[in-house]
């Protein structure tokens, strides 16, 4: 049998070693993603020893795994009946001037995110901004900047809106309702931050006037799955508001959404990013083993010693760690940590809020920043990491200084 200085060792190494890798989104000479060093980490905990198996499977958090999934499943939907192509055609049809796109840009990604899980609204969008800024004689690299930039301020509105979020959800205890109530007035204040940004560091590529006519192509819509999906999607939001679990109401919603002869489930199936769920499962038991393993209690020592109860050094070590290890990773690390600080309930929000806007730094700071800039070059548009930097660090800056002021603010 192991000695406990043995498994503290194969646990540091493990925890650190998959931090690692997720800092830099892969494994030099391996062909590994974010996904695969979570369930390499995962594993070598199990098998090691430095946590048994019954504690790794009671280590995986259900509620946020039931309800990432639910919102996939909805969201499945809204794509494939043609929402998200309809919501852009109509954005486009009522506005006559490329300051007007911009800002009905930034308030249709912000919102759609914060509804919705904000890579699949970058995902579904990204490709439609493309096309609509080649009609329109318009320079893509604003309008996609800030379609990923809106996203994520947007997102950090509701317990829903992204991966972060859910999880700070889950482990707080917050309702969908207290929650909104608090970061709506961060997402807010941060889409007109996005549209300042974007507007000062492009305007002289902007035209006054849009040069020419959008076309009025006809949009494939499937209109009976569509009023369906957003039925389910109203019943949801009110369900929400009215407390019911999160977790319960979006796989309600995914199971009413399957109920249908439109759709073949296979479809569904594809549209759901498994890899993500997976990577979920892979931190938790990866957390779970830094518990028992005593890393967390030394964690949590440091954390003291750090200041973390000062609300400003506690949002910008999340800020720090959201853009070294990514936020979903940052936020599971910081997790042992909030329930000891004098305000908890402040400490979970801050962290959602941190972890989720800090993703707009650099060019690499979120998934959705990725799926966009990848989506760009596609299509053969580059989006350069310093060009995105000289907008995305100053505006990330501000958008976490006010969104630090309105929390300590506003009553926990």
């Amino acid at each position: 049998m192991n000695e406990p200085p043995l498994l503290r060792l194969v646990a540091l190494v493990a925890l650190v070693g998959t931090y690692l890798g997720l800092g830099l989104g892969r494994v030099p000479g391996l062909r590994l993603d974010r996904t695969g060093i979570a369930i390499i980490g995962a594993t070598v905990m199990v098998v090691g020893g430095v946590i048994r198996w019954d504690q790794a499977v009671a280590a995986v958090d259900a509620h946020t795994l039931v309800l990432l999934f639910g919102m996939m499943v909805v969201t499945a939907y809204l794509r494939l009946s043609g929402f998200f192509a309809l919501v852009t055609a109509w954005m486009i049809r009522r506005t006559t001037t490329p300051a007007g796109l911009l800002a009905a840009l930034v308030v249709t990604s912000g919102v759609l995110s914060a509804l919705f899980v904000n890579d699949v609204v970058c995902l579904v969008l990204a490709p439609l901004i493309l096309e609509v800024t080649r009609q329109l004689d318009l320079p893509p690299r604003a309008y996609l900047i800030a379609l990923t930039t809106s996203s994520n301020v947007g997102s950090v509105a509701t317990l829903v809106g992204n991966p972060q979020n859910m999880l700070v959800g889950s482990f707080s205890g917050l309702s969908y309702r207290s929650f909104l109530v608090r970061q709506a007035p961060v997402a807010i204040i941060g889409m007109a931050c996005v549209f300042a940004a974007v507007w000062l560091a492009y305007r002289r590529q902007l035209p006054r006037v849009l040069r020419t006519a959008p076309r009025r192509e006809q949009i494939p819509v499937d209109y009976p799955l569509m009023v369906k999906t957003i039925t389910v999607v109203a019943v949801m939001l009110v369900a929400f508001l009215a407390g019911v679990p999160v977790a319960l109401v979006a796989i309600a919603g995914a199971a009413c959404s399957l109920l249908t002869r439109r759709v073949q489930p296979e479809k569904v199936y594809r549209e759901i990013d498994w890899g993500v769920l997976v990577l979920f499962i892979g931190m938790f038991v990866l957390t779970g083993a830094a518990e028992a393993s005593g890393i967390a209690q030394e964690l949590l020592a440091a954390a003291q010693a750090a200041n973390l109860q000062d609300t400003a050094v506690f949002t910008v070590i999340t800020a720090v760690l959201s853009n070294l290890v990514s936020n979903v990773p940052a936020v599971l690390l910081l997790k042992p940590v909030v329930p000891s600080l004098p305000d908890p309930t402040r400490a979970w929000l801050l962290l959602a809020m941190a972890s989720t806007l800090s993703g707009n730094l650099t060019i690499v700071g979120s998934v959705a920043n990725l799926i966009v800039v990848e989506a760009a070059r596609k299509h053969g548009v580059r989006i350069g990491f310093l060009e995105y930097c000289r907008l995305g660090v100053p505006l990330t800056l501000v958008t976490l200084l006010l969104g630090w002021l309105i929390l300590i603010s506003l009553p926990a």
